[in-house]
């Protein structure tokens, strides 16, 4: 088993990358894309459960994604933020399981890796909404996320299945669907980091009483519309200094 001494679980859309989960079914179904922007808003927004998402997503898609609709999607739009790949190679350089925990489509991450465009990370928890056979190029790991509750279970077992402190666990997230993660971290001794960090989050965290350590990026107020391009220029290797000091 892999000796880690440290982990860091991320959300993945608008919080590590400029997308949104469900971009790829958008870009197969252009006449889609105003509901399923609906349907995101709604379950980040904590109006309805990720179930719920799912459920309503499935009953409008005319036939399920395949790969090459995947490719092409990624051929087309696939960006990150800044410093994001050179992130995931420092985790691994220095023994840190990155993980990326999010109500993405597995199926969209096994593409990316497929493809090249992203270092493999170990430990993958994602939607099973779109998801294809298991490939040479998939995480070592692979968990099925159905609600955003699941976020910390997946965490809490990755920290004991490779027995790493809590202390030493590092969670990120931009919404309030990322709210149940930031309590669990926050009653277990993790560090807390919004990024992009959207007015849902800091209501979510205002009701639970819970701190957020660290914003990074831009921060909105409510209501107020997402500017990529000024996320876009921040660089997520400035992250490194602090994460080194609070998990190595």
């Amino acid at each position: 088993m892999a000796d880690y001494r440290a982990l860091i679980s991320s959300d993945w859309n608008e919080c590590l990358a400029p997308c949104g989960p469900f971009d790829a079914i958008a870009h197969a179904y252009p006449e889609l894309k105003s509901a399923l922007a609906a349907v995101f808003r709604r379950y980040t927004g904590n109006e309805i459960t990720l179930g719920e998402a799912a459920s309503r997503i499935e009953s409008i898609l005319p036939a399920p994604l395949t790969a090459p609709q995947v490719d092409a999607y990624l051929d087309s739009e696939f960006a990150t933020y800044r410093g994001v790949p050179g992130l995931i190679r420092w985790a691994s350089e220095n023994r840190i399981l990155m993980m990326i925990n999010t109500t993405g489509m597995i199926g969209y991450f096994q593409r990316v890796f497929a493809g090249g465009r992203l270092p493999v990370v170990p430990l993958l928890a994602a939607h099973r909404l779109i998801r294809f056979p298991t490939s040479a190029t998939d995480p070592e790991t692979v968990c099925s996320l159905s609600e955003t509750t699941d976020k910390p279970v997946h965490t809490e077992a990755a920290a004991r299945r490779f027995c790493i402190p809590f202390s030493r666990v590092a969670v990120i997230g931009d919404s309030g669907g990322d709210g149940p993660h930031f309590v669990w971290a926050a009653e277990n001794g993790a560090m807390r980091i919004g990024s992009m960090t959207k007015a849902s989050l800091e209501a979510f965290c205002r009701r639970s009483r819970v701190s957020i350590d660290r914003r990074f990026g831009v921060s909105y107020a409510p209501g107020e519309q997402r500017n990529p391009e000024a996320e876009m220029a921040f660089d997520f290797q400035d992250l490194v200094p602090e994460l080194a000091d609070r998990l190595l």
